[in-house]
């Protein structure tokens, strides 16, 4: 069943017309203790906007919150899910290089992701592995969308996606285990020990994820072969199975400081099967990646209002070809290529060795005549080591920054937040990025807001010094380019916002204005450097190049509604794309819209609980994902697809220490599958109806107690409602 775009306002306006009727029920409701706890959860702490602590319907910088409570009654097994699930900005599809992510137009290279305020680290070909991150350990997740390069530096041009862990705070001893089991020898595995003995705390963290994947065809496109092959052992999404295992040690110095040292362990491993057509699907190789990460840092509180922090971290994300059959690969000493070397069962060479390392001092003090200052100065170290793809082997990159925030509220109803980056980088010298928001309070229910704000985006080591060969039916050659400038956006933002009794709307229209996009084109084999083309003789050579403008455009609206145990929500984005590329046949700039774009997107949810008993409480969600066709430039569109899953919790209490959770459901209800051919692009990787069953149990000695201090530069320390 596929949408189309009256299938999708359709449902929003029927949506909406439901909530409306319903609305003069909920406000009778309102001297309830349940009125009180709907008003608690619309009060929930956001901080990803402006990196300080803001009730959601006060925050200056509109954000979108998916809630501890929501993900626990969605049961996701990865936070792509969760994303592409419980909003409607989000485009997925699952790949060997990564999620391969979309945000209201622009791919993963602009969208900048962070666990509790601090980047993640796990870039592959451009995309973050979001497999580093436990589901069972998220708390919420905070969305800013448009540029937010002012507060947080390069990459924050589509938006910035906040992931806030969850924060355990027992006394004593805290015991948790989930084990879920799926389809496809789906499997997901958390283990959590919690510690806190006088001033010290501990949380130990280890998850692992398995699946055996799925083929849903068999069938190569004729584009990709000179031939029609009907029995490819390609498959639509490769087995693999990755674990990471984390710490986290806390010691609180006194009632004013705490400290803090945590690090951990990542490795993936993805297995490629091994076809007869030499030219798509022999492979010789899996994949295989190890991540490491290392940080200190602390909090320090001024007087009652004002505070420190300092963040210093280290990660390190390494990419290898694990081979499985002997193979006859090039050898290359720094970045030069010798001669051919051999390679045997089950040994590794190394691709990429990405490690950063980096600073972050912060302040935020409350000024007179309120103003709130936030002010920080930030260092980052970026070390590539590709002795196959990086001409020289190895390149480097050095950025510091200085930026200042000022949240004025000189009137009652009226907030205007202005901040200020300078960036310094060794190659592309000084920046400034501003940004301005305003919010205005029409009454307690209706907010107004406004923003402008500037994004920019260095290129990376990979874009400037690229030097790689693939073998795809010919020899193709990726080059890079040092002659590439960053790239800049103007974002222009404004919505209205109600919120009252249960009810919250929104609408909010944007405009993303990106110069200089880099991307790759083909060039003449001629313009490739002399050595690589007399060795590869390739049939394509492609460089990266800053040939591209974009502009991006749209809608979203978002809808959420609670009376009593019913929690409903709706959400729609409307977009339009519009990309000037260069056309190397005719040699002139051409119109196209940008690769994965879809003008209609929405998602839709329903859930229920009710306690039959003190011990026993069971909850019901239906879940809804709806997209129209997505648009590429070459190898065809991906379909549109409405796709929709039904979860069940069962949660039992024996005792104040230990309770049970027991979730089950369906994914993909009505079976949809993409039987795209392979090398063109799909609208879903999902195949098909799937189910799932998970159970957790948990132990806990002791009460939870009160903190002191948030946890890291931008997360807040509340328990989930």
């Amino acid at each position: 069943m596929r949408p189309t775009s009256k299938h999708i306002v359709f449902l929003l306006l029927l949506g909406m017309t439901t909530i409306i009727s319903q609305t003069g029920y909920a406000q009778t409701d309102n001297h309830s203790t349940e009125g009180v706890d709907k008003e608690r959860r619309l009060e929930e702490v956001v901080v990803t906007g402006t990196g300080t602590e803001h009730t959601i319907k006060n925050a200056p910088v509109q954000t979108e919150v998916i809630s501890g409570r929501q993900l626990k009654s969605f049961s996701g097994k990865s936070v792509e899910e969760m994303l592409g699930m419980l909003t409607s900005s989000f485009d997925f599809n699952e790949g060997d290089m990564g999620s391969q992510m979309q945000m209201n137009g622009l791919g993963n290279n602009y969208i900048l992701i962070l666990i509790d305020g601090k980047r993640i680290h796990g870039d592959v070909g451009g995309e973050n592995d979001l497999g580093l991150i436990a589901p069972q350990n998220i708390e919420k997740i905070e969305i800013v969308k448009g540029a937010s390069s002012a507060l947080y530096g390069s990459d924050a041009i589509a938006g910035v996606v906040n992931i806030i862990t969850k924060k355990h705070h027992q006394e004593g001893i805290f015991l948790e285990n989930t084990t879920r089991g799926g389809s496809y020898g789906d499997l997901r595995q958390h283990n959590g020990i919690g510690l806190n003995w006088g001033r010290w705390s501990s949380y130990t963290n280890f998850q692992l994820q398995h699946t055996d994947g799925w083929q849903n065809t068999s069938v190569e496109a004729p584009s990709q072969t000179e031939f029609l092959i009907t029995d490819s052992r390609n498959k639509t999404v490769n087995r693999y199975t990755n674990y990471q295992i984390a710490e986290r040690l806390t010691y609180t110095v006194n009632k004013d400081m705490e400290l803090y040292a945590e690090g951990s362990w990542y490795w993936k491993h993805i297995y490629r099967p091994c076809g007869k057509y030499a030219s798509t699907d022999v492979t010789t190789y899996d994949f295989e990646y190890k991540n490491a990460s290392a940080a200190v840092g602390g909090k320090w509180k001024l007087n009652t209002t004002d505070v420190l922090t300092l963040d210093v971290d280290w990660n390190r994300h390494a990419y290898y070809y694990n081979f499985t059959d002997t193979t006859l690969t090039d050898g290359h000493i720094n970045g030069v290529f010798t001669n051919y070397y051999p390679y045997f069962p089950g040994q590794d060479q190394l691709q990429s060795d990405q490690q950063r390392t980096m600073a972050h001092l912060k302040g935020v003090f409350n000024l007179p005549h309120t103003n709130r200052l936030s002010a920080g100065l930030e260092w980052r170290y970026d070390w590539l080591k590709a002795p196959l793809r990086v001409a020289g082997g190895k390149a480097t990159d050095n950025t510091g920054a200085l930026y200042v925030q000022d949240e004025w509220n000189g009137f009652r109803n009226l907030n205007i937040t202005a901040g200020l980056r300078l960036n310094l980088n060794e190659q592309f010298g000084f920046r400034l990025t501003p940004k301005v928001s305003a919010m205005y309070s029409i009454g307690e229910a209706w907010r107004a807001r406004a923003t402008w704000s500037q994004g920019f985006k260095t290129p990376t080591t990979k874009e400037l010094h690229y030097r790689y060969v693939r073998q795809m039916s010919g020899t193709y050659l990726y080059l890079g380019n040092t002659d590439l400038t960053p790239q800049k956006s103007n974002y222009y933002s404004a919505g209205l916002e109600y919120t009252h009794h249960g009810l919250s709307f929104s609408l909010t229209g944007y405009f993303n204005d990106v110069k200089d996009m880099i991307a790759l084109v083909t060039i003449p084999n001629y313009q490739a450097p002399e050595d690589l083309y007399l060795q590869y003789q390739p049939i394509k050579t492609r460089q990266y190049k800053n040939l591209e403008t974009a502009k991006t455009y749209g809608a979203d609206v978002s809808v959420r509604y609670t009376v009593k145990k019913f929690h409903f929500g709706l959400g729609y984005s409307y977009l339009d794309t519009e990309a000037n590329t260069y056309d190397t046949n005719h040699e002139v700039m051409k119109k196209v819209i940008i690769d994965g774009m879809a003008h209609h997107k929405g998602n839709i949810f329903a859930t229920w609980e009710h306690d039959f008993s003190p011990t026993y409480q069971l909850g019901i969600g239906v879940y809804g994902k709806m997209s129209t066709k997505r648009y590429y430039q070459l190898n065809g569109n991906g379909k549109g697809y409405n796709i929709w899953k039904l979860t069940t919790t069962h949660d039992f209490t024996s005792s104040k220490k230990l309770t049970y959770r027991l979730e089950a459901g369906v994914d993909n209800i009505f079976n949809y599958v993409d039987r795209t051919y392979h090398g063109l692009h799909l609208g879903t990787t999902t195949p098909g109806t799937t189910i799932f069953a998970s159970f957790s149990i948990r132990f806990s000695q002791g009460k939870k107690t009160s903190t002191k201090f948030n946890h890291s530069l931008n997360s807040s320390n509340y328990e989930e409602n």
